[in-house]
Parts: C-alpha cells; structure tokens; sequence
C-alpha cells in the first residue's frame, strides 16, 4: 500500500505548518506528516517553509533573525491568530500518534545550512522516544550527510526534482542521493517523465512522488508500485485510496 503523507500539514486544508492543521491530519488515517524547520540565532527551531516571513505571515524578515520568544508575536497567514509553532510543539502533536514524521531541515535563503540543526532535531526527536518513526529530509546532500554524521541510525529523504537534475545531472544526483538517502521523493512531472530511467535507478520501495493534488493525479500515483506520496490534500487521497 503506498504511504499518503500530508504536506506541510495538509496545506491545501488548513494554514501551512499550523497546529491547528497538525491536530486535524492527527485525526486522519494517514501515513504520515511532512513539515520543515528552521533554526533561529536565539536556537530555536521553527515549523515553517520559507527562510522569510512575508508569505504565511504578518511580519517580516528572515525567519532566523527572530529572538528569543518573538515567533509568539507573529500569527500566520489565514489562521485564526495562530503563531509560527516550534519543533517541540509540533512533535507533542505527533507524539501519541503512528504517524511517520518527514522533518525536512531548510536552510538560509542563499542556501547555506543551519549549523548545528541535524544534531538539534535528532536530540528533541530522540528526547521524545520519536526516532524510529522519524526521517530527516532535505534537498541538499549536504545536509543530508550532516544528518548521517549527526544521527546516524535515524532515516533520511532526499527531495528531487527538476532544478536538482539541472544541477547534479538525473543520474549522477539519484546516485549521490542515494549514498546519503534511505528514500528518494521525486517531483511528480520529473518522476513520470523520465520513470524508466528513475525507477532504473532508484529502488521502487524507496521511491516516493510529490506533490499529487487532483483526484486524478492522487488515483495515478496511488497505483503506482512506489513507496509514499506527500499530498496537499490528504482527504482526497484518502479517498482515493479507499
């Protein structure tokens, strides 16, 4: 059966990377939940996509350069004066659930990593018993061998797609994130354009797609043999799995 993992939440339902939203995926019989961190100067780590604030916000600015205790100042976008949640917040949700946890770490807006963040998930997944139903993930291979230097044991999920086969080249880069990836989650339009030559490269049970939203995508990408989708819209998915 192939894993439905909600995006950001379940962003196409509720704010993106709000509690409100992590409570209700909770409820849902998914497979799992994706969400990203961000690390603070002040060393916090916050749930929330971008490196700036202006998108899912009402403030501005890098997301790093909030101090300590700020991100309480500032409500996300469409919530009813929700504030950006930490990772700990987000984890206590999780907590008592058999959800998978796809905690993918960001970085700056010039692409340069968070110091110190691999290590700072590990230890608040690891405090909460968590590590064995949660998987680091990133776009960036280093990253990704930070995480394994940092956690080694804990899996990890290395996101792929257009641009990164622009850069690293289709082949070379599914190799190189194979090295430091125990699942690979491919773009959906790169994944079925070129699926002979990824699944010849990429085992199917560590293949993931994203991010399938249309009814008619879910019910495609559901019957391939591949092991997750990660889906904005987990409710439709559910339904069409069914």
């Amino acid at each position: 059966m192939v894993h439905i993992i909600g995006h950001r939440g379940g962003r196409n339902l509720w704010p993106e990377n709000s509690l409100s939203g992590f409570r209700n995926l909770a409820q849902m019989p998914v497979d799992g939940v994706e969400f990203d961190i961000h690390l603070t100067r002040s060393g916090e780590m916050l749930v929330i996509h971008d490196p700036t604030l202006e998108r899912t916000t009402d403030a501005r600015g890098p997301v790093a350069d909030l101090g300590a205790g700020k991100h309480r100042e500032v409500n996300l976008k469409d919530s009813d004066g929700e504030a950006i949640p930490t990772l700990e917040e987000v984890l206590a949700v999780f907590k008592n659930t058999p959800l998978e946890l796809h905690i993918e770490l960001k970085t700056h807006a010039d692409g340069t990593p968070y110091g110190g963040l691999a290590a700072k998930a590990f230890a608040a997944v690891e405090r909460l018993g968590l590590t064995e139903r949660s998987i680091l993930t990133s776009f960036h291979s280093e990253v990704l061998a930070d995480i394994r230097k940092a956690a080694p044991g804990i899996r990890t999920l290395s996101s792929f797609d257009a641009k990164s086969a622009e850069s690293l080249g289709l082949a070379s880069g599914l190799s190189l994130m194979k090295q430091c990836s125990d699942i690979i989650a491919v773009e959906k339009s790169l994944l079925q354009a070129q699926w002979e030559e990824i699944t010849r490269l990429v085992p199917l049970d560590r293949l993931g797609a994203w991010v399938p939203n249309e009814t008619s995508d879910l019910e495609y990408w559901l019957a391939k043999p591949i092991r997750q989708i990660t889906t904005d819209r987990p409710d439709l998915a559910l339904q069409a799995r069914r």
